[in-house]
């Protein structure tokens, strides 16, 4: 029996569903990102010794914070540049693609990989570093602080002095300034001067009732007159809202300083980002040229 062909078809009895072929290999970019890691370290420590080679505080040449610091990202980006256009074309090469937009994926996707996987070791390294030691630093100070109540009844009692002694001493520290201020010493007016300050800074009713208290306290301390103590709280008080202002002015003017910087070492950091990316795909696009 003869079977019917049509020109440009497969015969219906001989048609089979075939596989797409995978046109990523995974594989091959799980090498390529281990290479460009791995020789992102060797090379980040080798720049580590270099870096320290420079420092010598005997002779006075170790290099500027500024000047350091723009070589050590320099170094970081040609580093970044060489490990990812290595790993690209690693990836790309044991991939075996011919295409040129097959390398440039595998490039970018180990870009990427090394990227994400370095910024999750980072981050959960120096976080569990971090955490590590608050939590260290937590449990030394509670044992210290469960310690110290514990020893400090034996040492009470080694040096003869009764508990209650101590005690009293305590409260005497903690014990709040008397309410008339000629009955106070120099150490509790001084306490009680400071403890009304933020209230004089805020101002208002609360302001104007700390002035009023300070006032007394300088004038029962300094055995002058209320006008005359209203005159050097007066002087005091422009000088202190003087130094509060210059205080917020600098700290503003750090701040906005810091915000500056920050901002260009994002966009300083976005760029390497970005030639890391095209050193990841024109190494594997490179892979691309041979035929293997």
């Amino acid at each position: 029996m003869a079977t019917n062909l049509t020109p440009g078809f497969v015969p219906v009895d001989d048609a089979r569903l075939v596989k797409t072929p995978t046109r990523i290999s995974w594989g091959a970019i799980f090498a390529g990102v281990v290479l460009a890691i791995a020789i992102q370290l060797v090379l980040g420590i080798l720049g580590t010794g270099i870096g320290l080679s420079l420092v010598d505080p005997v002779e006075g040449t170790t290099p500027g914070a500024t000047g350091f610091g723009i070589g050590a990202g320099l170094y970081w980006i040609v580093t970044t540049v060489i490990a990812l256009g290595a790993g690209g074309y690693a990836a790309a090469r044991v991939a075996g693609v011919h295409d040129r937009f097959d390398g440039l994926v595998h490039g970018l996707v180990v870009w990427g990989v090394t990227l994400i996987l370095t910024l999750y070791l980072l981050t959960s390294a120096v976080g569990g570093i971090i955490g590590g030691a608050f939590r260290t630093v937590g449990a030394v100070a509670g044992a210290a602080g469960s310690g110290i109540g514990a020893a400090a009844p034996k040492v009470a009692d080694v040096a003869g002095v009764d508990t209650s002694d101590v005690r009293n001493e305590a409260a005497a520290y903690l014990s709040t300034a008397p309410a008339d201020p000629a009955l106070m010493t120099p150490e509790q007016a001084q306490k009680e001067i400071a403890k009304q300050l933020p209230a004089l800074a805020r101002g208002g009713t609360d302001g104007a009732q700390a002035e009023s208290r300070i006032v007394d306290i300088v004038a029962a301390q300094r055995k002058v007159s209320r006008p005359e103590a209203q005159a050097e709280v007066t002087r005091a008080k422009a000088q202190f809202v003087k130094t509060k202002n210059d205080t917020i002015a600098t700290a503003k003017s750090a701040t906005d300083t810091a915000a500056g910087v920050a901002a260009g070492t994002s966009f300083m950091l976005v760029i390497a980002l970005l030639i890391g990316a095209g050193a990841a795909s024109f190494g594997a696009t490179t892979a691309t040229r041979r035929r293997f």
